[in-house]
C-alpha cells in the first residue's frame, strides 16, 4: 500500500498539474460552454480515463515502450495534434454559421451531448504522449524502489480521483457561469478564442519533440 502522507502528496501534484492551461483545460471549458455543467463533467470523466489508461499503460511497460520509440512518439503525437485542430476548427466554424442570438433555453442551437463531450475529452488526453511521459518522470517520486504494480495502480487510481475532482468543479464553476455567456457576441468571441487556443495547441504539439 502506498502511505498515507505518498498518496496526499501525490494527489495534490496531479491536482496542481490538471490545473496547469492546456488541451485538457481549453476541452472542459468549451464543453461546459457549449454543452452546460453535465457535458463539461462528461469531458473532465473521459480526460480522467485517459489518465487512467496512461498510468496503467506504464505499469505495464506500454508507454516506456512509446516514448522510448521515436516512430511511435511521432505517430501519436501528430494524431493527437490533428484532433485538437479537427476541435479548434469545429469552433471556428460554429463561429462562421451562428448568428448567436441570446442562448436561452428555447435556442435552436443544439447543445453538446455528454456522450460526445466524453469522447472530446478521452481522446484529447489519450493521443497526448506528453501524458506518457508526465506521468513516467512523476511516479517514480512517489513509488519506493521496489515498487509493485498493485502499487502503481494505486497511484493510477490517486490520479484518476485527482483529474476527476478538478476537472468537475471547473466544470460546475463555467456551467454556472454559463447565464453570463448567453449574450450571442459573448459566446461567439469565447468560441473564436478557444478555438484558436486549441489549434495553436495542436500546432505546438505537432512542431515540439518528446
Amino acid at each position: 500500500m502506498i502511505p498515507g502522507a505518498t498518496a496526499a502528496s501525490f494527489l495534490l501534484v496531479v491536482i496542481l498539474g490538471a490545473m496547469s492551461p492546456g488541451p485538457d483545460f481549453i476541452v472542459v471549458t468549451r464543453s461546459s460552454l457549449t454543452g452546460g455543467r453535465r457535458a463539461g463533467i462528461a469531458a473532465g470523466f473521459g480526460i480522467a480515463l485517459g489518465v487512467f489508461a496512461w498510468v496503467v499503460a506504464i505499469a505495464l511497460g506500454v508507454a516506456a515502450v512509446l516514448t522510448a520509440s521515436a516512430v511511435a512518439f511521432t505517430v501519436v503525437k501528430l494524431v493527437g495534434a490533428g484532433y485538437l485542430v479537427f476541435l479548434g476548427v469545429k469552433a471556428w466554424l460554429a463561429v462562421r454559421r451562428g448568428e448567436y442570438r441570446d442562448l436561452g433555453a428555447d435556442a435552436d442551437v443544439e447543445p453538446l451531448k455528454a456522450a460526445a463531450a466524453f469522447r472530446q475529452g478521452l481522446f484529447t488526453n489519450l493521443l497526448n504522449p506528453k501524458v506518457a511521459v508526465y506521468f513516467l518522470a512523476l511516479l517514480p517520486q512517489f513509488l519506493p524502489a521496489d515498487g509493485s504494480t498493485l502499487q502503481t495502480l494505486e497511484l493510477a487510481a490517486i490520479a484518476t480521483a485527482g483529474t476527476v475532482l478538478w476537472f468537475v468543479t471547473l466544470a460546475v464553476v463555467v456551467g454556472a457561469l454559463k447565464k453570463v455567456f448567453r449574450n450571442g457576441r459573448v459566446r461567439r468571441g469565447l468560441d473564436a478564442v478557444l478555438g484558436s487556443l486549441l489549434v495553436g495547441l495542436g500546432l505546438k504539439v505537432a512542431a515540439t519533440t518528446a
